[in-house]
């Protein structure tokens, strides 16, 4: 992946690395930029106004009700799975071709979201990954509460900086209401951390080798070499980013607030392949989820499981179809595949 902006000095505009942008006085960046580089995680404040992350509460929320199985928004006590489609432990749900609705697209086409990640890679010419919704609910009583499970999302094997991994939060989001854990720092430190356990057994094997599980010994190390780590609080609108490098995880809700977010990824088009694409355009079509990487390194396949079953409330589409702008359609991928 690239690892180089654009950036405009008084003198001339140059494309240097993300990497040196920090050692340069003559850069002029956003505050939000520097936390980034410096910390390995940031939040832009109000990527996305409050008006809109509103209307998109509301339509996560009719989403969650246009099952028909009882699910009341006000009342803990549906906040079960016998009321809700199938959401993952982490409160990850990427099944019923939600990656798709029409909200989940609003969201990845908001100027201010966009318009950051252009900021970061130096193009407008990006995609964008079809990545999953996050619903903590409090209060629940079928499934357990969250413990700590911190990863890295990249293949420890392929060093440097790669990807860039964001949620646009939609509701309040403080220390008691879940949400994102990052180890501030922990990112300069990735290489080093590697190759220091380069001997080590792989803790867990997954669905994409762009994943690594941090063990007990890799925690200490990261705590003896200073690192801290940090619950992200956020507002309804702002825009959380963290280097791919940076170990994290979430949290469920510890108060009565409840949690939604859609993850949102964008990559230069330049460092998908024409087979990336076309996988991607087919991802599109059939309406299924991706993982955060937007080159479509893993699809999903829209089997959500339910008391050992396939769900018989599953869905092939979207509640409601997407509507694309020019712009989304871009982020797609399709206009950039060789006729």
């Amino acid at each position: 992946m690239s690892t180089t902006t654009v950036v405009e000095t008084d003198q001339q505009t140059v494309r240097i690395s993300i990497r040196e942008l920090a050692e340069r006085p003559d850069v002029e960046l956003e505050d939000w930029f520097r936390d980034l580089i410096r910390d390995g995680y940031c939040v832009v404040k109000g990527a996305v106004s409050r008006e809109h992350a509103a209307e998109y509460v509301e339509a996560v929320y009719q989403w969650l009700e246009s099952f028909n199985l009882g699910f009341d928004r006000n009342d803990p006590s549906t906040f079960h799975k016998d009321h809700l489609p199938v959401i993952g432990s982490k409160g990850i749900c990427n099944d019923y071709g939600v990656s798709h609705e029409d909200f989940v697209w609003k969201v990845r086409s908001e100027p201010g979201v966009v318009g950051v990640f252009e900021r970061i890679w130096g193009t407008e010419d990006l995609i964008v990954s079809f990545d999953a919704i996050n619903i903590g609910l409090p209060h629940r009583t079928d499934v357990p509460p969250n413990t700590p499970w911190p990863h890295q999302d990249q293949d420890p094997r392929r060093p440097g900086f790669r990807c860039l991994q964001g949620l646009v939060n939609l509701l309040p989001n403080g220390p008691q209401d879940g949400g994102l854990v990052v180890c501030k720092g922990a990112h300069k430190l990735s290489d080093e951390f590697h190759r220091h356990f380069k001997s080590e057994t792989k803790v867990v094997e997954v669905f994409s080798t762009e994943y690594y599980m941090f063990t007990d010994e890799g925690l200490e190390w990261l705590e003896e070499h200073g690192c801290e780590w940090i619950k992200v609080d956020a507002d309804p609108g702002d825009l959380l980013l963290w280097d791919s490098r940076t170990p994290h995880y979430n949290m469920s809700p510890e108060g009565d607030n409840h949690r939604l977010v859609v993850y949102t990824c964008y990559m230069p088009v330049a460092d998908a392949t024409q087979e990336d694409l076309k996988r991607k355009k087919a991802a599109f079509e059939s309406r299924l989820s991706t993982s955060h990487w937007p080159d479509v390194q893993f699809i999903s396949d829209n089997h959500p499981m339910r008391n050992g079953q396939l769900d018989p409330h599953r869905r092939e589409r979207p509640m409601k179809e997407p509507v694309l702008s020019d712009r989304a359609l871009k982020l797609t991928g399709i206009p950039y595949i060789n006729k």
